[in-house]
């Protein structure tokens, strides 16, 4: 996969649901390689498709290169205590590197994690969540993957697949500064293309369901939210009953029911991901002077179930370059 360095800067994925943590343990070698045996723990803050996506690249990465490696995978469940608990257990092993999925689960395991290297993907903006001192030098024992994504292509969509649209909706948690940023750069893109906004936003995922009924749109487009992502269903339900568009940040959303975006593909990243640890564990690179890397090239994911249950039509110069999913 082509790679470049992180150019400018978005949010940080981040939030705060208390629920229980969880962990699992599991074990894998190549069929070629050095056969090393490595350590690996793994700190998500929570469970959803594009985070368990990444997890899940970055672990066949690892695995191909020929590593014998054992993962122990902890879960916070959204829940910020609960990663900082996840990251001094860590801290406390014998390991060899260790994967910090999303921004607050990758802010606990810097500030726990002194002397093992730690790669992060599914964070937006290193720089502002104090992760490394620059995107091209991060200058500590921590680096990774950005995800950052298109705004203002995504927004440009609605317009696209629902031509009378003269408004849009958008859902996001009031805590996660990722989501702020993205708000701020929708709404720029929305006024550019004549496109009215309502905001709403929520602290749990318990509160979704009233805010997306509360909002008075012809189309809605979610941000990479975590609280958001979590509960795409209720959203999905409210654009089916409504048939109005929903626009999502992300390629796995899409797959989930979404109708359309321009997007990263988390199982590519967070095997982006593995190959930047490959090199760590190998000793032929150091976090301190690897470059954070983001996804070259983005996908435009489509969804023909969803947009008909939803009321649009795919044109036919979007469904031909599309990734047709769900």
């Amino acid at each position: 996969m082509k790679r470049r360095t992180l150019l400018g800067t978005l949010g940080i994925m981040g939030l705060s649901v208390p629920l229980a943590a969880c962990s699992s343990k599991s074990s894998g070698s190549g069929s070629s390689g050095t056969g090393k045996k490595v350590k690996i723990g793994i700190t998500q803050i929570v469970t959803h498709s594009s985070l368990d996506a990444a997890r899940e690249g970055f672990k066949k990465a690892i695995t191909d290169a020929g590593f014998n490696a054992s993962f122990d995978e902890q879960n916070a469940q959204g829940d910020q205590g609960t990663a900082a608990s996840i990251a001094t257990k860590l801290a406390s092993e014998n390991l060899d590197l260790v994967l910090a999925i999303a921004t607050p689960a990758a802010q606990a395991a810097a500030q726990a994690i002194t002397n093992v290297p730690i790669v992060f993907t599914a964070v937006t903006d290193p720089k502002s969540a104090d992760l490394v001192a620059s995107n091209d030098a991060p200058g500590g024992n921590v680096t990774g993957t950005s995800d950052m994504n298109p705004v203002a292509d995504q927004i440009g969509l609605i317009k696209q697949i629902k031509p009378d649209a003269t408004s849009v909706g958008i859902l996001y948690s009031s805590g996660e500064v990722n989501s702020q940023v993205q708000v701020n750069l929708a709404k720029e893109a929305a006024a550019k293309d004549g496109l009215s906004v309502q905001e709403k936003t929520i602290t749990t995922t318990g509160e979704l369901q009233q805010a997306a009924q509360a909002l008075n749109v012809d189309s809605i487009y979610i941000p990479t939210d975590n609280n958001v992502v979590s509960g795409l269903s209720t959203v999905i339900q409210v654009c089916e009953d409504r048939k109005i568009p929903l626009i999502s940040a992300e390629g796995d959303s899409v797959r989930n029911g979404a109708v359309i975006t321009y997007g990263i593909d988390y199982t590519e990243l967070g095997r982006q991901t593995g190959e930047m640890a490959v090199k760590i564990l190998n000793g032929d690179a150091k976090p301190a002077t690897m470059p954070v890397e983001t996804q070259k090239n983005l996908k435009l994911y489509v969804n023909e179930k969803a947009a008909s249950l939803m009321g649009v039509t795919i044109p036919d110069d979007l469904a031909s370059k599309a990734e047709k999913v769900g």
